[in-house]
């Protein structure tokens, strides 16, 4: 205890933002992240208020041999964000937003939230694409990709980071973009938090909202068959201009807008988001009435920021969670069979399935532009969310995460997944999430940029060994 007493007034003499040790008020809140199964201590907690607080936090902890962890919104299943025993470095005081509308430009801090963005960007009618959790942080949702209701419009979300402010692993602060550190600015686009600590990135904007079209149908278990084939058959059709989630094994909510008799019942959902008129919208989503009638629906305008935060109360800060997730080429009846074995075998009524579609500008992007970890050809992300209340409940449902996972590998296009859906990123799951030629080429940029993998709480890419091997 002595030496973290010394420790920890050594570092708040470097820093302008406040040092939190484990006796200090707090505390407890500063290392508390959105996984409520996540419970560790770390020595040190540095809540940064600029790049060079954060550059003395890396330079202390490198210098020190410490195990360091970086949270930015600390939304990660995996819990990556926070250690035992060494430093966290909180980025949560670095959640300034500034936009030009001009430039249609965001300068966004490594520690704000998608509500942060989208709150400023939506003052001036823009918006970038961002998850589909508004409590999520920006960084690490943008630094494996970033996939939400404008990503066929826009792409993913770092398929909009035109700049970035990185503190390295030996405390230099550099500016990333594609006349400057060319190859940590592609690295950093999709490679996760692997090559530095970033503390703010320059998103290109785009004209959203500030209304846009919702359309939400459900459908019980017993159409489950039915409705996932159509959906199946449906989504890609869709206009880039149209934003779609599949919400498998969904159980319906005890909400105003949800029919009480359907409250608590399980089933499937599809949302259908226009962004552009409300007729357009309605050609949109009549084929949906037409050829499964819902259970319920429900289709009205919705300012973006409202459906930004329309699935928050399915994952609430606190809340229990395990995740593994599966690409898929298509929804094959196969797959569509092992969806509809897994929605009526869950225990706990806040697990399920969504299912995003990457398709129209997300295939824009050439496979080797960024360090993106999948195929840039039209396909879906099955995320297999266990969410629970309690540790019974959750560990009923990871059981169930893993079983569903395994029967649905067969039919999956390759053997990682999306990055920021690895509870468990053990090596071999992200080698193949990148593929031998992105992970290689990502290896030996690390090996320039972090040689002795300081930033290793990640899904992690360790650097290259003097021969090309890592």
């Amino acid at each position: 205890m002595t030496q973290t007493v010394r420790s920890a007034a050594e570092l708040r003499s470097a820093l302008e933002g406040p040092v939190l040790g484990p006796v200090d008020p707090g505390y407890d809140e500063a290392r508390s992240l959105w996984n409520g199964d996540i419970d560790r201590r770390p020595a040190l907690i540095a809540r940064c208020a600029s790049a060079a607080d954060v550059a003395a936090a890396v330079k202390f902890g490198r210098e020190r041999g410490l195990e360091v962890a970086v949270r930015g919104g600390g939304h990660a299943y995996s819990g990556t964000a926070v250690c035992d025993d060494g430093l966290m470095i909180d980025l949560s005081r670095l959640n300034a937003v500034a936009v030009d509308p001009e430039a249609r430009t965001a300068r966004v801090g490594g520690g704000a939230t998608l509500a942060d963005l989208d709150a400023a960007t939506q003052a001036h009618g823009l918006a970038v694409t961002g998850g589909v959790i508004s409590h999520t942080g920006v960084g690490g949702l943008t630094l494996g990709g970033g996939m939400g209701w404008l990503s066929s419009a826009l792409g993913l979300s770092l398929d909009n980071v035109v700049g970035a402010e990185v503190v390295l692993a030996d405390g230099r602060i550099v500016h990333a973009g594609p006349e400057s550190e060319p190859d940590l600015f592609w690295a950093l686009r999709g490679g996760g938090g692997n090559f530095g600590v970033v503390t703010e990135f320059v998103f290109t904007l785009h004209p959203i909202g500030p209304e846009v079209q919702v359309g939400l149908f459900f459908w019980d278990l017993a159409q489950g068959p039915a409705a996932l084939r159509f959906c199946r058959d449906y989504i890609p059709s869709l206009p880039r201009r149209a934003g779609v989630l599949i919400a498998a094994g969904l159980t319906a909510p005890p909400l105003p807008f949800v029919p009480e008799p359907f409250h608590g019942v399980a089933g499937h959902a599809l949302v259908v988001v226009g962004l552009d008129t409300a007729e357009a919208h309605a050609a949109l989503i009549d084929p949906v009435r037409r050829a499964v009638p819902p259970g319920f629906e429900v289709v009205s305008p919705m300012p973006y920021t409202a459906l930004q935060q329309l699935l928050d109360d399915s994952s609430p800060w606190g809340i229990l969670g395990y995740e593994k997730a599966a690409d898929l080429d298509e929804l094959s009846d196969e797959a569509i069979a092992v969806l509809v074995e897994a929605a009526a075998t869950k225990t706990s009524p806040m697990s399920f399935m969504p299912i995003f579609r990457l398709s129209g500008a997300f295939c824009d992007v050439g496979q080797d532009e960024t360090a993106f970890g999948g195929s840039r050809t039209p396909h879906y992300v099955c995320n297999l969310n266990a969410v629970a209340p309690s540790p019974d409940l959750l560990a009923a449902d990871r059981e169930w995460v893993r079983r569903t996972w395994t029967a649905l590998k067969p039919y999956a296009s390759n053997a990682g997944s999306y990055v920021n859906f690895l509870s468990e990123p053990d090596a071999d799951r992200v080698r193949a999430s990148y593929g031998p030629a992105t992970y290689d080429r990502l290896a030996a940029i690390k090996a320039r940029y972090d040689p002795e993998n300081l930033f290793h709480r990640n899904a992690n890419i360790r650097p290259a060994r003097q021969g090309g091997a890592s």
